[in-house]
């Protein structure tokens, strides 16, 4: 049961959180230069973007979802700690520092830099571009140390929240379970946030956390150093060293709009390939387009702003159809905020 008193503190700590984050994104947008189109003029969706106040209740809405979600038991009534004062003040001064060579590189078109980088050997050309623009792509230990501070701004404190909606999917799948018998797949596990929100909720749950970069698995194994039964592997989600039918949940987070549409059909494949008859994959990934009505123009605005260069193949792309040809059926699907989370289980 969730008391009066913890929904107001709840309610008060994300309060704060928003007016952080959303206070970083206006000071951000001050200095950020509007994109531009191949003939120099300045960008404009062609779709009518949402006003502020129908975004923040959106918002809202969602931290609602969230005491609701906990008044059911599906996880704890969530605590997001950012760290300390000096911690956050120590990101704040980071995030804007690197503001300035962000913004050089959107004003350059310089989306390259990080093919430059030693440790770039070996990976796949779609992973080598400074996604976001921001320094060192996906590929340094200062870009992963920085990269949730980057996303909580982007999304004005809801990144965490948006993510957690995956759990809704996996209550409904574990409930008549024993965790300590199943394992999870995080597939592209990044900086390690789900998979922090899956342990404090599944603490006997063995989980692997797969990544391409292997300085975020550091940050990752960093994060979830408190936590038993997590392994990390640093391997190709085209080719996963993983056994057919191993896994009971595979969740992916944020992953898909990073691809090419080949690389998704193959990733697809993956997936259903790992995962058990009878298990359940979880997809949570950006809104596309006609999910939302009004919202259409703030995914083109996202994509020129922030150098998403498969966002124009991923705002229509049919991943029903797709994980359908792999194997999967569509089970269940929901809105999170600027999210959708898509569930799919393997007949078995």
């Amino acid at each position: 049961m969730v008391s009066a008193l913890d929904k107001a503190i709840f309610t008060a700590r994300q309060g704060a959180r928003v007016a952080w984050f959303y206070g970083h994104y206006l000071a951000a947008q001050r200095r950020q230069q509007l994109p531009k189109r191949k003939s120099g003029d300045t960008f404009r969706p062609q779709a009518t973007l949402p006003d502020r106040r129908r975004l923040m209740a959106d918002l809202s809405g969602l931290f609602e979802r969230e005491v609701q979600n906990a008044e059911q038991g599906i996880y704890a009534l969530p605590v997001d700690h950012d760290g300390g004062v000096l911690n956050m003040l120590s990101k704040s001064r980071a995030f804007f520092t690197d503001l300035s060579e962000v913004n050089r590189r959107r004003a350059e078109k310089n989306v390259h830099e990080v093919r430059e980088v030693e440790k770039a050997d070996n990976l796949p050309s779609y992973f080598l571009q400074n996604f976001h623009f921001q320094t060192g792509g996906y590929l340094t230990d200062g870009s992963a140390e920085l990269y949730d501070m980057q996303v909580e701004v982007l999304f004005t404190g809801a990144a965490n929240a948006m993510r957690r909606q995956a759990l809704v999917s996996m209550h409904e799948y574990m409930k008549d379970r024993d965790q300590r018998t199943l394992r999870l797949l995080d597939v592209a596990s990044g900086t390690g946030r789900f998979l922090q929100f899956v342990k404090k909720t599944y603490p006997r749950l063995a989980v692997v956390g797969l990544d391409l970069s292997k300085a975020y698995l550091e940050e990752a194994a960093r994060h979830l150093k408190p936590y038993s039964g997590v392994k990390t592997i640093l391997a190709n989600a085209e080719n996963m060293p993983l056994n057919d039918g191993s896994q009971d949940v595979i969740t992916s987070i944020y992953l898909f709009h990073e691809l090419p549409p080949k690389v998704r059909r193959t990733i697809a494949g993956e997936i259903a390939r790992v995962l058990k008859p009878g298990g359940r994959f979880i997809f949570v990934d950006s809104i596309q387009h006609g999910d939302v009505e009004g919202y259409d123009g703030l995914l083109e605005l996202f994509a020129a702003g922030f150098y998403e260069p498969y966002m124009s193949t991923y705002v229509v792309e049919d991943f029903k159809e797709m994980f359908v040809e792999a194997g999967l059926e569509l089970t269940g699907q929901s809105r999170a905020f600027l999210s959708k989370v898509l569930t799919f289980d393997k007949p078995g």
